[in-house]
């Protein structure tokens, strides 16, 4: 059920090509993410933290609040720790751009010149 106060979350085109390339590895994926775009939508923003602080993502711009969070993969049994990394921006108080996903497996990070190649690439799609 939706609340009037749940928050969009938008895809970028890059997120959902990911996901779409590692539901061909990994079967639960999208299960796998639903539970923390539910915790997203409730306005719950979760992130990897530090010290009980959450995390922004920094060297993107202070205009940008982007988020890393781990994501369970239950396609292999290691945790989160071996899991998906998934960024996000709050856009808005009402609104989340998911902005990519990846396994921890293929790369260690991504840099945050990437994740202003992907900002500016939504933006000229969407603008």
């Amino acid at each position: 059920m939706q609340s009037d106060n749940a928050i969009s979350i938008r895809f970028s085109d890059e997120f959902e090509q990911e996901l779409y390339r590692l539901s061909k590895r990994f079967r639960n994926i999208r299960s796998d993410v639903q539970p923390i775009i539910e915790q997203l939508q409730q306005r719950n923003f979760v992130g990897d933290a530090y010290g009980g602080l959450r995390l922004r993502i920094a060297g993107i711009g202070e205009e940008y609040i982007v988020y890393k969070v781990r994501v369970r993969n239950s396609s292999i049994q290691k945790g989160k720790s071996a899991g998906y990394r998934l960024i996000y921006q709050v856009e808005s108080p009402t609104s989340i751009l998911l902005l990519t996903i990846y396994s921890k497996s293929d790369r260690e990070d991504i840099g945050a010149i990437e994740i202003r190649d992907i900002l500016a690439d939504f933006s000229s799609e969407s603008g």
